[in-house]
């Protein structure tokens, strides 16, 4: 692969319960465990970014496959729910990761068809696909 753009950025202070920032200063903030893991929840936490990250990269790819089937997708939106918990063996921790598209005012099966179209071409898609649980729904709503 050759590289479009390569993002950076460095973590400091004790992991989870520290700071990130990137060079340019875009991202600059506290991290903190959340509460249902015993932390005090006051900051951002990585399953947070990885969530807000995929959305945003999902959606990109349902517009970009959109685009393609000269489809409008109006006021689209995709949310993205990451859990982390114990893996099965007890050893370490792992994750998983819910995609719901909306589509307003296009039928459900053309809606599912896109989403999973976007769910081929996503970077973070491809990234996860094999490694962790990946859900997509296409909501009616």
């Amino acid at each position: 692969m050759e590289p479009l753009y390569t993002a950076e950025a460095l973590a400091t202070g004790a992991g989870r319960n520290g700071h990130t920032r990137t060079p340019d200063g875009k991202v600059d903030f506290d991290l903190s465990i959340p509460t249902s893991m015993g932390g005090d929840g006051v900051g951002t936490n990585p399953e947070q970014l990885f969530a807000a990250g995929y959305a945003a990269c999902f959606h990109s790819a349902l517009q970009g496959v959109a685009r393609k089937a000269k489809v409008d997708l109006g006021d689209s939106t995709v949310g993205a729910r990451v859990s982390i918990g114990r893996n099965d063996d007890g050893e370490g921790f792992g994750l998983a990761v819910e995609l719901e598209v909306t589509i307003p005012d296009l039928p459900h099966e053309q809606a599912q068809e896109l989403a999973d179209a976007a769910h081929r071409v996503c970077p973070y898609s491809n990234a996860t696909r094999g490694n962790i649980p990946v859900t997509v729904t296409v909501s009616d709503d």
